[in-house]
């Protein structure tokens, strides 16, 4: 989703920076530039570092809520027998951001929600000082992950709440990128 956001961004005119965890993919349109990165930290970190220069950004990426308080350098052996794995919360990436937009910027977050969805997405909107919110439900076929296609919801800071059918990705980010252009107005 983030990658056809992206082109349709750049084929409106925009300079783009895409981040990007480990994928195959490649954006097409120059006016992308790629960062890659591998992890919530870093995504974070160079989240922060780009986002005050930015009109907008769009937080389409599916980020661990969570990471593992240790990690490793080299191969762990199997001599120990009953491990387990601490986790952490990850900061959040959404709400870092929105606590040091200004009045100029947009931004738009995701909501991937099995339950409670609208409510859930809106409490995400308001907490995070999003613009807007991208819904996505795991419980309607053919949206989500894993799929050309997606079917989503946007609610906006003014309680305007537009329901969109099964559409491919790419017609999903040009309503997405037409909400965008229509609040930067």
């Amino acid at each position: 989703m983030g990658f056809a956001i992206a082109e349709t961004c750049a084929q409106q005119g925009a300079n783009v920076i895409l981040i990007t965890g480990p994928v195959s993919l490649v954006p097409i349109h120059p006016n992308i530039k790629l960062i890659r990165i591998q992890t919530a930290k870093q995504m974070l970190d160079v989240c922060k570092t780009h986002f005050p220069a930015c009109d907008s950004a769009i937080l389409s990426a599916a980020v661990a809520d969570f990471s593992p308080e240790m990690t490793f350098t080299s191969k762990v052996k199997r001599e120990k027998k009953d491990w387990k794995i601490n986790l952490k919360p990850t900061l959040d990436i959404a709400a870092v951001l929105g606590s040091g937009k200004t009045d100029k910027q947009i931004l738009v977050g995701f909501a991937l929600e099995t339950e409670n969805e609208l409510e859930n997405a809106k409490t995400k909107l308001r907490k995070k000082n999003l613009d807007f919110i991208v819904l996505n439900s795991l419980n309607d076929e053919g949206a989500g992950f894993g799929t050309d296609t997606n079917k989503i919801t946007i609610l906006d800071k003014n309680n305007n709440i537009d329901k969109f059918e099964l559409k491919s990705k790419t017609e999903v980010s040009a309503d997405i990128v037409e909400k965008l252009i229509g609040m930067m107005r």
